[in-house]
């Protein structure tokens, strides 16, 4: 045995040392069959897209085939839910965001699950900024001007966005809380019925997925005023940021992450989040992700653990000042 492979073996077996006999046996042995990668929302949405990328290289990485299971409903909870209560082996893991672990805990008054007890942070896939948007012949050519004629008649001006409590939403209640403008919002079922509404004058202005609004905007059909992230996105890098154009401090950011089961052996979420940090370190996978404005990440569970605390402090505190409920 050499050097490199024994330190392997040591290091994990040094991480079985204290875990129940049981768990050591499992992990051991782990992958013993497919794995279920658990996506909440409905198939051909970005974190459908992602999951299918990450599994079709994390199966042959860990020996096994990945299956993308669509669980849709309740803004993520309904899959959510169904991945915090399976078994905690390490063969079945979540495409979780922040709709279904930081927004939605603040959003419903009950919920079926715990985003931070009840699951394990394992890797955080990339983030995602929205972007702000006008019809190509609207009067409003900055965020300041825009900022100038919302505060000049309360609620004269809407955003539109694809439902309450979604990050389009947050984004224009940010908007609203740190410049003093009142806007009005009007909630659709989803974000291609927002779009429309812009492209047709039925609002001003949408916060709208840049993955989405970015083909709209090269078709000279919307003007883009600025992104939610703290820096530019490499999507629309001619485009500023919000903060860089007017609101300092200004940051939203979408988010897609993978989590296991609160009670997964830590050895098994450790060997997964490194397996996908790998494969987000992969050029073709990097170029798919920019492809889609994707910033890629790869933090492992430490730090997509305390992302997220601070995320779910963040859009409680947001949520509660604007008194957003759900639909």
């Amino acid at each position: 045995m050499n050097f490199k492979r024994g330190l392997i073996v040591l290091t994990c077996a040094t991480a079985l040392v204290g875990m129940h006999p049981a768990q050591a046996q499992e992990a051991a042995k782990w992958p013993a069959k497919p794995i279920t990668y658990v996506v909440p929302f409905a198939a051909g949405g970005t974190t459908d897209i992602l999951a299918r990328l990450i599994g079709s290289k994390l199966g042959p990485a860990l020996g096994t085939s990945v299956i993308i299971d669509n669980k849709p409903g309740a803004g993520g909870n309904i899959g959510s839910d169904f991945v915090a209560k399976a078994p905690p082996d390490g063969h079945t893991i979540l495409g979780g965001t922040i709709s279904s672990h930081a927004i939605n805990v603040s959003l419903y008054a009950r919920m079926p699950y715990d985003p931070v007890k009840d699951f394990k942070p394992v890797s955080l896939i990339g983030t995602l900024p929205n972007i702000l948007v006008v019809r190509a012949d609207s009067p409003y050519k900055s965020v300041k001007e825009l900022i100038d004629a919302a505060r000049a008649k309360p609620e004269a001006l809407s955003f539109g966005s694809s439902g309450n409590g979604t990050s389009q939403h947050l984004s224009g209640e940010l908007f609203q809380s740190l410049s003093g403008a009142k806007m009005l919002h009007v909630p659709y079922k989803g974000s291609a019925p927002a779009m429309q509404a812009l492209l047709s004058g039925d609002v001003n202005m949408v916060f709208e997925n840049i993955l989405a609004a970015v083909p709209h905007i090269q078709a000279g059909k919307l003007r883009a005023l600025g992104v939610t992230s703290s820096k530019r996105s490499s999507s629309a890098p001619d485009v500023p940021t919000l903060a860089e154009a007017g609101l300092p401090g200004y940051e939203i950011v979408s988010w897609q992450a993978v989590f296991a089961p609160a009670a997964t052996p830590q050895p098994i979420v450790d060997r997964l989040a490194g397996e996908i940090g790998k494969i987000l370190q992969d050029s073709e996978v990097k170029a798919k992700l920019n492809g889609l404005g994707v910033d890629p990440s790869g933090a492992g569970p430490k730090e997509l653990g305390a992302f997220q605390k601070a995320e779910v402090a963040k859009w409680a505190q947001l949520i509660k000042a604007a008194n957003i409920k759900p639909e």
